[in-house]
């Protein structure tokens, strides 16, 4: 078996250890888990870290359970938030529950057959019949007002709703520390189940379980926490211009998604890198090394990018998104065009000005000065559309066009409704056809 802590700490994936975890994984295989927020049917990059751990911990030899908050998604965690959430009803959660453990599968490995295959847990299945009396009698005794008001998460909600204007934190919110840590409580009565890990902004919440655990149980559990990733110029982790960046690629294309990761910042890239891919240490120190001399190669960036999008989407999803990529800044080809998806084809001409124009327009032959002057303004002047094909410098669909008489028709037509215009080699219009 690895060495867990020391493999997260080599990783800068290490925030705080309680004492004696170490020693307690060493000694044979453990459970831990982690709680993942239902309240939407994807994952996104934000949760990347501790899906890592989870799967680390497996890698190392340990059981790893994911636990997916039915119940505190009712009602909502305090920690890093300045208002409460909406609440969910259990069909919802259902639907939400199975998308994301689909999108776990990519990284942990849940068959059953092996001793430590990963598992899915859902809190509502344990919360639900449980009683309020029946609550605040079995756990709430065990805890004291002081206990869960001196937490941070508790304490710097209340503190900034101090204003006469503000809501304030409700009984809901004030209890949530009280629920999580009932469930490490019921995961290390049935599930023998020794450690919680998490976001350091956690700590709070994963230790009233470690506490609860002590005073119910009379047991020792564990807490291990990760930092809250940030990047170099100050801007949200996880947040791109349209939003989170998700994992389902209804929601970001794994075209935007690999973007997201080949755009990083070089300081940034040398975190992510340890944190966000397999890759071992030797190789991960002679890429770093190798793309500080030579930065403009960006060789980091597109390691990061290729080993992360082919772990959250595929490998032809990959490929497909290294080839969109080209199109904008490489030697491409009208097959190349043709063979992206619409989503893919507006993530690529994403900002890229464009034209309505009628269907039955291009089935007639749609002249290319019209195309681009005429109807389009995107060049000033028929003239200049003319100036510009007898200088080589329009295509149509990556195709160089020589001719002032050239006609746009449906075969031109990408997707069965786009045509890529350029101008030079970073001028790009795109015309829809529509009925």
């Amino acid at each position: 078996m690895k060495n867990f802590i020391e493999e997260l700490s080599w990783r800068g994936m290490i925030h705080d250890v309680m004492p004696g975890a170490e020693e307690h994984l060493n000694e044979t295989m453990r459970s831990a888990y982690v709680g993942f927020d239902p309240t939407a049917d994807s994952l996104h990059i934000g949760n990347l870290v501790p899906i890592m751990l989870l799967a680390h911990f497996q890698r190392c030899g340990h059981k790893p359970i994911a636990l997916v908050g039915g119940a505190t998604g009712m009602i909502g965690d305090p920690s890093g938030k300045s208002a409460e959430r909406n609440l969910l009803d259990e069909k919802t959660l259902r639907h939400n529950q199975e998308a994301i453990k689909k999108q776990l599968a990519h990284f942990l490995d849940f068959t059953a057959t092996t001793e430590n295959g990963a598992e899915l847990v859902n809190n509502y299945d344990w919360m639900k019949d449980f009683s309020f009396l029946e609550f605040i009698r079995d756990v709430g005794k065990h805890i004291t007002v002081n206990y869960m008001m001196a937490k941070d998460s508790v304490k710097n909600r209340i503190s900034s709703d101090a204003g006469e204007d503000k809501e304030g934190m409700s009984f809901t919110e004030f209890t949530y520390q009280l629920v999580q840590g009932y469930d490490f409580l019921h995961l290390y009565q049935n599930q023998n189940c020794t450690l919680q890990m998490g976001g350091s902004d956690q700590w709070g919440n994963i230790t009233t379980g470690t506490e609860l655990v002590r005073r119910i149980a009379q047991g020792k559990a564990y807490a291990i926490t990760c930092p809250l990733i940030t990047k170099a110029d100050g801007s949200k982790f996880g947040k791109s211009e349209g939003g989170n960046v998700w994992l389902d690629a209804a929601r970001t294309s794994p075209y935007k998604f690999y973007q997201y990761w080949l755009n990083s910042a070089d300081e940034d890239s040398e975190k992510y890198i340890r944190i966000f891919t397999f890759l071992e240490k030797d190789e991960i120190d002679k890429l770093i090394e190798e793309h500080r001399q030579a930065p403009h190669l960006r060789l980091l960036q597109k390691r990061l990018a290729a080993e992360i999008t082919a772990m959250v989407h595929s490998e032809a999803d990959l490929q497909n998104a290294i080839k969109a990529s080209a199109i904008l800044f490489g030697k491409s080809t009208a097959d190349d065009l043709k063979a992206l998806d619409e989503q893919t084809f507006l993530d690529v001409f994403d900002g890229v000005p464009q034209a309505d124009i009628a269907l039955d327009k291009i089935e007639k032959g749609y002249d290319i000065v019209a195309a681009m002057a005429t109807d389009t303004q995107f060049l000033k002047s028929n003239s200049e559309v003319r100036r510009a094909i007898k200088q080589n410098a329009i295509s149509v669909n990556k195709e160089k066009i020589s001719d002032n008489e050239y006609k746009i028709s449906t075969s031109d037509l990408i997707n069965g409704k786009f045509v890529l215009l350029q101008r030079g080699k970073k001028n790009y219009f795109v015309l829809r056809a529509v009925l």
